[in-house]
């Protein structure tokens, strides 16, 4: 059985080179995602997942497997101490311009289970849309989205 995946579709009224810009910059990323996203975004690269309201501290970790600025961006995904027989999970950015919009669809594969591609949608569902409020108004939504009960 192939393990759970999960694929979220969402346009934006921004150019691929600034949704790219706002997932791979640490200081912006962490203002709608609530950590940094912390690597060279070279292929092979480690990259880190670090909170953006303490020490560096890094929730998730992996290495970059692939990098097409600004079309295509391919991660490993796991905790620091997180060791699975099957290896991380795997998170793809894939970045479709089409006049005065991008296509973003992001695909988390390699999942341990069903419970994990859940946590997985609400996170993502979260994320995503902050993503796109902070792109299309300049500011995050008013609460992190994550927090919601």
């Amino acid at each position: 059985m192939a393990a759970p995946a999960l694929r979220s579709t969402l346009y934006l009224r921004a150019t691929p080179e600034r949704v790219w810009h706002a997932l791979t910059n640490a200081d912006e990323s962490g203002l709608y995602w609530g950590h940094r996203n912390v690597s060279t975004w070279l292929p092979g690269a480690p990259w880190e997942h670090q909170r953006a309201d303490g020490p560096g501290i890094a929730d998730v970790v992996g290495v970059v497997e692939a990098a097409d600025r600004p079309h295509r961006l391919v991660t490993t995904w796991a905790g620091p101490e997180e060791r699975r027989p099957g290896g991380p999970s795997r998170v793809t950015f894939e970045l479709q311009g089409w006049h005065d919009l991008t296509r973003l669809t992001v695909t988390h594969d390699a999942l341990a289970d069903e419970a994990e591609r859940a946590d997985a949608e609400r996170g993502w569902s979260a994320v995503l849309s902050n993503l796109k409020t902070y792109l299309e108004t300049g500011h995050p939504l008013p609460q992190e989205p994550w927090s919601m009960p």
